[in-house]
């Protein structure tokens, strides 16, 4: 995995600008919501299904050899942009509990709504798994 950081760039804070991958399977991960394995919501706040969300993806990607370092991008899709951003400080930290310092290509998008009622975000990665 190589990380692409064009000359003269600031470097981002919390996730990389672009990644190149040679070999190994593409995983792709459809959107997680913070839910647990009964489709149940533990909370409604927004860093606790933050966190739940990627245990889910983790989930996912085990099942394909894969762990963490190998995920190349994560879409975000928030229903509140001001509550994402009131939740930073505790979605950083879960992050770094679930994902420790591995920081793919990253988009935050704020949407409409969700399919499931209660979700306050879902979250999307594709992942490079070694052959």
């Amino acid at each position: 995995m190589k990380f692409l950081q064009p000359p003269g760039w600031a470097r981002p804070k919390g996730y990389s600008n672009g990644i190149a991958v040679k070999g190994g399977s593409t995983v792709y991960i459809a959107g997680q919501v913070g839910w647990d394995r009964e489709c149940r919501f533990a909370s409604a706040d927004f860093a606790s299904q933050f966190r739940q969300a990627l245990v889910n993806i983790l989930a996912v990607l085990t099942e394909a050899g894969g762990g963490p370092q190998h995920i190349v991008r994560l879409t975000w899709y928030v229903v509140d942009c001001e509550e994402y951003r009131a939740a930073l400080s505790q979605v950083g930290g879960a992050y770094r509990e679930v994902m420790g310092r591995h920081y793919p290509t990253m988009s935050v998008v704020q949407v409409a709504g969700l399919v499931e009622p209660g979700a306050r975000l879902e979250i999307e990665a594709t992942a490079v798994v070694p052959a």
